[in-house]
């Protein structure tokens, strides 16, 4: 797009940093075997997909090490929550793609089992998770609490 009878004499597409080379088709080119990185490097690099991660002037991310087993579990819910949120994205303007389709559905059981897991181990993540004898939402440490959570939240 190039800017006319202005100031602006330059193809903003073609500015330092910026990649608009997309493909001509609606639909996402990638390799059928693999298009996908795990969702633990999805979740750190903020992009599920191999071929669309671009770092920010050459930077790249720092990865993060949980500390104990709590915050370990927690960690693995939010790698899974980032994954079937990423995957859920793509299907909104892809929804015939039935390999990202069958992805999704195993990334959302498995999230679905680790915060179930969560749950019974350390308490509630979410108001509807109780399954003990007592309402224990309210109870501390709550995950996000430096005292027993993660310091990623």
């Amino acid at each position: 797009m190039l800017f006319e009878n202005n100031d602006y004499d330059f193809d903003i597409l073609s500015l330092a940093g910026l990649n608009f080379n997309r493909p001509q088709n609606n639909y996402y080119e990638y390799d059928n075997t693999n298009p996908l990185v795990d969702p633990q490097e999805g979740f750190q690099r903020g992009n599920m997909w191999r071929n669309e991660y671009v770092p920010y002037r050459g930077m790249t991310y720092e990865k993060l090490n949980p500390t104990s087993e709590r915050e370990s579990l927690l960690f693995k819910i939010m790698e899974m929550d980032f994954a079937v949120n990423d995957l859920n994205l793509y299907l909104d303007l892809h929804p015939e793609d039935n390999m990202i389709y069958e992805k999704f559905k195993a990334y959302t059981k498995e999230c679905i089992r680790l915060k179930d897991e969560y749950a019974r181990t350390y308490g509630p993540l979410t108001l509807e998770q109780t399954n003990k004898n007592s309402y224990e939402w309210m109870k501390n440490p709550w995950p996000w609490d430096k005292s027993g959570g993660s310091m990623y939240v």
